[in-house]
């Protein structure tokens, strides 16, 4: 039985775990793909750094005088947010095209599907780590103290990235199948980026309109995000958000397990 037809028989759960532990495939990939988008550059990711720098540089004391709050208790907040942001962003919308960017690799040989979901959340990784490191130097001007809480923020992005596996998963399929989905979800992020509290505090809504914290996006910057300022994120967003970690595995476990075969077939 050849390979590629061994993978057509085999159980949803060795597909996913055949993807996962070749790490020496996904991480070589990610790196590649880093590689590849800044060849011949002279900085090469160093421009991930500078451009998010950029932003928060100018951003920063021009929303602090918009919304009339001190500039260092507004910068790392908006930091944060735009880094941690710009992370959720690039995941949701790259998992669109997860299978279509892969294509030439799932019709040419064998290869578990899974595996290129964590490829996808490999390359934004080091993305992420190329701009995290400038909120460093923005808590320091600051003089953000940490404490035991900061510790918070690990179970926080080990969540993140199980909801980055489930929906990479679930929208790799779907946008596949049906490709104007892409462009849906990439103007739903658009319109979620300013109901969620990247660029405002949260205490500066209304009363009424504190159901808009409620979204799954708002309830996991808050996790990541208030360690990282010293502080302690409210209950209900620990609650919220594993409710919400449920329903997306359960719902990208029984696309998974129903469509996979599938995929090749709608390349």
């Amino acid at each position: 039985m050849s390979q590629a037809h061994s993978n057509l028989h085999r159980s949803a759960w060795a597909d996913w775990w055949e993807g996962t532990r070749r790490t020496d495939i996904w991480w070589t990939l990610a790196w590649f793909d880093i590689v590849l988008r800044y060849r011949r550059s002279m900085l090469g990711p160093l421009w991930l750094t500078l451009s998010m720098g950029a932003m928060i540089g100018g951003m920063g004391p021009l929303y602090s005088s918009l919304f009339g709050t001190e500039l260092s208790k507004f910068f790392p907040h908006l930091a944060l947010g735009i880094i941690f942001w710009s992370f959720f962003s690039s995941m949701v919308t790259d998992a669109c095209n997860t299978f279509i960017g892969s294509a030439h690799y799932l019709k040419q040989g064998y290869f578990p599907i899974s595996l290129f979901v964590w490829r996808g959340m490999a390359r934004n990784l080091i993305q992420f780590a190329h701009q995290i490191v400038l909120y460093v130097p923005v808590a320091i001007w600051a003089g953000i103290s940490l404490s035991w809480s900061a510790l918070l923020v690990i179970p926080a992005f080990l969540i993140l990235l199980v909801n980055a596996q489930a929906l990479g998963l679930a929208l790799g399929l779907v946008c596949t199948r049906f490709r104007d989905v892409s462009q849906i979800i990439t103007s739903v992020m658009q319109m979620l980026m300013f109901l969620t509290p990247v660029f405002w505090l949260p205490e500066s809504l209304p009363a009424r309109a504190k159901y808009v914290l409620y979204n799954p996006f708002a309830q996991m910057l808050e996790l990541l995000r208030m360690p990282l300022m010293g502080g302690v994120a409210d209950a209900h967003n620990w609650w919220g958000i594993l409710a919400w970690t449920t329903l997306s595995v359960i719902a990208s476990g029984l696309l998974f397990s129903k469509y996979r075969r599938r995929v090749v077939y709608w390349l």
